[in-house]
């Protein structure tokens, strides 16, 4: 198991920081790096920080371009899905695990 194994995504920090967040240093493990883990038959990636870093890009998102915003549904939902996208991609393109049953 790799405890700590967010790859920190730029652009989420990027978006983040654009949009009133304050992350200047936030860093991970580089995606290469957790695919050659996978490979080697690591069978548990905690990948945590990464989902709030894409949930909270997405809120600060729209917060800052609609302000007058407070309908949970509105933040809420681009959140939900830019978090889906960000597993379909580790799920895909890191994990090694695209196809596998659960």
């Amino acid at each position: 198991m790799l405890h700590g194994s967010s790859s920190v995504p730029q652009e989420y920090v990027d978006i983040i920081n654009e949009n009133g967040g304050k992350l200047p240093d936030a860093i991970g493990i580089p995606e290469e790096q957790l695919r050659k883990a996978a490979a080697m038959d690591v069978c548990k990636i905690n990948i945590d920080s990464d989902s709030r870093l894409a949930m909270t890009a997405a809120v600060r998102k729209v917060f800052n371009e609609k302000p007058a915003e407070f309908d949970p549904r509105k933040y809420l939902g681009p959140a939900r899905d830019e978090m889906e996208r960000l597993y379909k991609h580790k799920i895909e393109n890191v994990l090694g695990s695209n196809g596998k049953a659960e």
